[in-house]
C-alpha cells in the first residue's frame, strides 16, 4: 500500500477516536445537566438522599414499573409514617418507591429509623419541604402558631416533589394498607381528571356532624357560603365532599391544568377574605382542594379509604369489616399512637419501634397528657 493510503487510514482512525471521545463527553455533559436540572428546584423541595438500594435511576423518566408513593413525615408523627410505609411495603410485590416529605430537622431521625430497622431495603427518597413556599398563603394565628403544620400542604406540590412521575399515590401518615397498593395505583382516572378521591357520601363512610353547624361530608361543612366569593362559584352547598388523605394523581393533567397554582390562588384569597368555614376548626387543606376539584375528579374504591377511625375512641366498624378494608385511615383526633384509639392493635402490628427511642417517649408523654 502507498504512503497516501496509509495516511488516509490513520486519519480515519483518528477522526473515529475523536468522535467517540466527543460523543462520550457530550453524554456526560447531558447527564450532568439533567442532574443539575432535577436537583434545582425553586420551591426548595430538594432530594436529600437515596439509600444504596435505590440509586439515582429514580431521576430517570419513564420507569413504568415504578409506583411512586408520596407521604409526609413530621417529627411528632414519624412513627405513623413508618407504620404506613411498612404496611404498604409488605403487602405488595410491586416496585414501590417512597417519596418521604419532611422538614429539615427531621431528616436525620427519619434516615436512621429507615436504615437501622426492617425497612432498610425499601426504596425511598427523602425530600426537604421548605415552609417558606406558604408565605402569604396561610393565615397564621399568633395564639395558635403551633397548629399550622406546613407538611399538610405537601400534597399541593406533587409535581415538584416527584417531577418525573406521571402518576403518584398520596397517603397521609395515619393510614395502614392491608392490600396490594398496585390496585389503588391502577384506579382509572377519567380523561381530563387530575386526581381520584374517595367521596364522603360513599357507602362505607358514616356521616359525621360537626358541632351542629354543617357536616363533614358536604361542601357547606368546609366553605363559608355567607361570603360572596364562595357564592359566585355556584357550587351547591350539599355537594358531597371528598377526603384528601388518600388519592391518586395524574401529574400530566395536574401540570396541564396548573392545579398547584389554582390551589395557591384559593389559599391566598382565603387569607384576604376568610372563605373557609370555621365549623371544622382549622381544616385549611381540604377547602382549596374541594374548590379546584369540584365535579372534576374521579373516584377511588371506598374500601381504599375506610376512614374516621380516629374520630372517636369507640368502635366504629365491625372487626370483619376492618379486616376486609384495603386501607384504614385514622383521620380525627384519636391517632393509633399516643391516644386511646380504636383498632390500635391493627396499627401496632405494622409499627416498627424507633431505634432512637424518641418516638416512644413522645407517645408516653402524650398518653400521660391525655390521662390528665
Amino acid at each position: 500500500p502507498s504512503k497516501f493510503s496509509v495516511n488516509i487510514s490513520i486519519l480515519v482512525v483518528v477522526v473515529v477516536i475523536f468522535l467517540l471521545v466527543l460523543h462520550h463527553n457530550f453524554l456526560g455533559l447531558s447527564d450532568f445537566l439533567k442532574q443539575e436540572l432535577s436537583d434545582s428546584n425553586p420551591l426548595g423541595l430538594q432530594p436529600i438522599d437515596f439509600i444504596p438500594a435505590a440509586p439515582q435511576r429514580l431521576a430517570d423518566e419513564g420507569n413504568e414499573n415504578e409506583i411512586s408513593v408520596v407521604i409526609a413525615a413530621s417529627e411528632e408523627r414519624l412513627g405513623g409514617a413508618i407504620a404506613a410505609m411498612n404496611s404498604i411495603y409488605h403487602n405488595t410485590r410491586s416496585n414501590v418507591v417512597f417519596h418521604v416529605v419532611t422538614l429539615n430537622d427531621t431528616v436525620d431521625h427519619l434516615r436512621l429509623w429507615l436504615s437501622k430497622t426492617a425497612l432498610k431495603n425499601v426504596k425511598y427518597q427523602i425530600l426537604d419541604f421548605d415552609p417558606r413556599v406558604l408565605e402569604g398563603k396561610v393565615q397564621v394565628d399568633p395564639q395558635k402558631a403551633d397548629t399550622l403544620k406546613p407538611l399538610n400542604f405537601a400534597r399541593f406540590y406533587l409535581p415538584s416533589l416527584v417531577p418525573h412521575a406521571e402518576k403518584v399515590i398520596y397517603v397521609d401518615d395515619d393510614v395502614i394498607v392491608q392490600d396490594d397498593i398496585l390496585e389503588l395505583y391502577n384506579t382509572p382516572l377519567k380523561p381530563g381528571h387530575a386526581a381520584a378521591f374517595s367521596d364522603d357520601c360513599d357507602s362505607t363512610t358514616n356521616k359525621v356532624a360537626v358541632r351542629g353547624a354543617g357536616n363533614q361530608y358536604n361542601y357547606i361543612g368546609f366553605l363559608d357560603y355567607k361570603k360572596e366569593t364562595i357564592r359566585k362559584l355556584a357550587m351547591k352547598a350539599n355537594t358531597c365532599s371528598f377526603n384528601p388523605g388518600v388519592f391518586v394523581a395524574n401529574l400530566t393533567e395536574w401540570k396541564l391544568q396548573n392545579i398547584t397554582q389554582q390551589l395557591e390562588k384559593w389559599m391566598a384569597l382565603n387569607v384576604a377574605e376568610e372563605l373557609y368555614s370555621r365549623t371544622l376548626a382549622g381544616s385549611i387543606t381540604t377547602p382549596p382542594l374541594l374548590i379546584v376539584f369540584y365535579k372534576q375528579h374521579s373516584s377511588i374504591d371506598p374500601m381504599w379509604n375506610v376512614r374516621h377511625l380516629g374520630s372517636s375512641a369507640g368502635k366504629r366498624y365491625s372487626p370483619q369489616f376492618v379486616k376486609a378494608a384495603k386501607l384504614l385511615h385514622w383521620n380525627g383526633h384519636f391517632k393509633p399512637w399516643g391516644r386511646t384509639a380504636s383498632y390500635a392493635e391493627v396499627w401496632e402490628k405494622w409499627y416498627i419501634p424507633d431505634p432512637t427511642g424518641k418516638f416512644s417517649l413522645i407517645r408516653r408523654r402524650s398518653e400521660a397528657y391525655e390521662a390528665k
